[in-house]
């Protein structure tokens, strides 16, 4: 704001200097020559003295090299005199151009290639004629600069996730110094962010291995469900005898509908006490 204020403070002041300097006797004497060319050569002077600029442009006259006082001129006619006014057109619809890309070193020491788009406007014409030479291309040198500077206080994590507030702060910077131009910057945009081949490679290698222990973490906890699931299931079976026996007749079930090939024979398991311990009576016979 103090910047600004100052910008309009000094085009006044070089208004008011320049009205009050005048032209001179020299410039008085040249001044009444060129209106007497004028006069005698009317109508066919006003082909030379009356100028049109369309709406979005401004006109910022010049007589005898001084800044003509009121500021610019427009939108619709305006009078200069033959041979002792010169002027300049200055287009204020707003202006798009791309920041080449910027070889940057981040704030944790990666090399990436960022470029932007840049959009502003002329809000001052006389500022923008008097204060620089090519507000234009002092706009595209510094936003480029700016770019720079800011990236480059960034760590690369922080300029891929919070690019909003990358902008602002670029666009803050660059209004901090275009006011003094008659220029305002409306938005800055950061296109792409280019990173090296062999970074992309490590990171996607990262982003793939976390991926596989996040997988690998979901299946134990999968597995760790599973069997608390069985115990709870086998424990329900050994209260019941009665439930293994269900047990036998649905996987008999499941079997034959799938593989209608395949011939199972359910064989209980008391049978295997026979043939180990010699059947029920076997320990009493033995120990008579």
């Amino acid at each position: 704001m103090n910047k600004t204020s100052n910008g309009h403070m000094e085009n006044q002041r070089n208004e008011n200097e320049s009205s009050s300097e005048g032209i001179g006797c020299c410039g008085y004497i040249l001044l009444f020559f060129s209106y007497f060319l004028i006069a005698i050569t009317f109508p066919f002077s006003l082909c030379i003295s009356l100028k049109v600029v369309r709406e979005y442009e401004r006109a910022v006259i010049f007589r005898l090299g001084r800044l003509l006082p009121g500021g610019a001129k427009g939108p619709g006619l305006f009078f200069v005199v033959p041979c002792v006014d010169s002027y300049t057109k200055v287009d204020l619809r707003t202006v798009t151009f791309d920041v080449p890309p910027q070889e940057i070193l981040t704030k944790d020491s990666v090399t990436v290639a960022v470029d932007a788009v840049v959009y502003y406007k002329i809000q001052n014409a006389t500022m923008a004629i008097t204060n620089i030479e090519n507000a234009q291309r002092s706009t595209q040198l510094l936003s480029a600069t700016t770019l720079r500077n800011v990236l480059g206080t960034k760590t690369l994590g922080e300029i891929l996730s919070d690019r909003e507030h990358t902008v602002e702060v670029m666009k803050r910077n660059l209004d901090e110094t275009t006011v003094a131009w008659g220029v305002h910057v409306e938005r800055v945009e950061v296109k792409d962010v280019r990173l090296p081949v062999q970074l992309q490679r490590a990171m996607a290698a990262e982003a793939e291995a976390s991926r596989e222990a996040r997988a690998k973490v979901i299946a134990a906890e999968g597995e760790q469900k599973a069997s608390r699931a069985l115990k709870e299931a086998a424990d329900v079976i050994n209260e019941s005898p009665s439930a293994l026996q269900l047990r036998y007749l649905q996987t008999l079930n499941t079997i034959s509908a799938e593989k209608n090939s395949t011939i199972i024979f359910p064989f209980p398991m008391e049978f295997m006490s026979y043939f180990g311990g010699g059947g029920p009576g076997a320990k009493g016979n033995s120990g008579t």
